[in-house]
């Protein structure tokens, strides 16, 4: 799955935003996810495993439980993505901050 079409899933939004807040149980997310959401544990799970099968996330057990944190290299084709735009806007900004300083200096005269 494309980094996009996981992150543009709000419940998965959602459980990175909780887990970049600090590492959470699954049941902390199911939690949180069933009450803003409304989704059976089940489903919340399936997200919680998009995430980590696609590299946003990672997990580790503690006993009985899965905790979940987020995953920086989840998110390298997103800011590769995002270094093309910057890159392509970069330099027609910086073009456009000439030309208005051409045009100050214009009417300064």
């Amino acid at each position: 799955m494309h980094a996009f079409d996981v992150l543009a899933d709000p419940v998965r939004r959602r459980a990175l935003e909780l887990m970049s807040q600090r590492e959470q149980a699954s049941g902390e997310i199911v939690k949180v996810v069933e009450a803003e959401f409304g989704l059976s544990q089940s489903a919340v799970s399936q997200h919680l495993r998009v995430l980590r099968d696609s590299g946003f996330a990672s997990v580790r057990k503690d006993g009985a439980k899965r905790c979940y944190s987020v995953n920086p290299s989840g998110f390298e084709d997103v800011e590769a993505w995002l270094n093309q735009l910057r890159l392509y806007w970069g330099s027609r900004l910086e073009g456009l901050a000439t030309e208005v300083e051409r045009g100050k200096r214009r009417r300064g005269k």
